[in-house]
């Protein structure tokens, strides 16, 4: 069992939920039931699976919470693109999110791969 908040990955990945919630206040007031709650629950997911998977026994198991909090990258990537394209979210915006969101994926497939090769 590892603690979280220890690693660095989900550090980043929780200051990109931050963030996200931050710009998402943002948004148009009619898209409280549309876009935005389509992206919070990707983006929290990470951190969240993170964290679950530090919870469980094996490496195994967290390899399995990691590549969980993977899909919700890749999910909450394309709600951002959606999110820029429909002129919710500034160009600087966009290109921190989109950037930070790619450095948390990068980091979580190295933390698998590490995972799996100490198996």
């Amino acid at each position: 069992m590892k603690d979280f908040r220890d690693l660095k990955v989900w550090e980043k990945a929780h200051r990109l939920t931050l963030d996200i919630y931050k710009a998402t206040s943002a948004f148009p007031r009619d898209e409280q039931y549309g876009l935005t709650s389509q992206i919070k629950p990707p983006c929290t997911s990470i951190p969240a699976n993170i964290a679950e998977g530090c919870g469980r026994r094996s490496n195994a198991e967290l390899a399995h919470f990691l590549q969980i909090a993977m899909g919700s990258a890749s999910e909450l990537e394309y709600h951002l693109l959606l999110a820029y394209d429909l002129g919710f979210l500034k160009d600087s915006e966009h290109e921190h999110l989109d950037n930070v969101t790619t450095e948390v994926k990068r980091m979580l497939s190295s933390f698998i791969k590490k995972l799996r090769a100490d198996s």
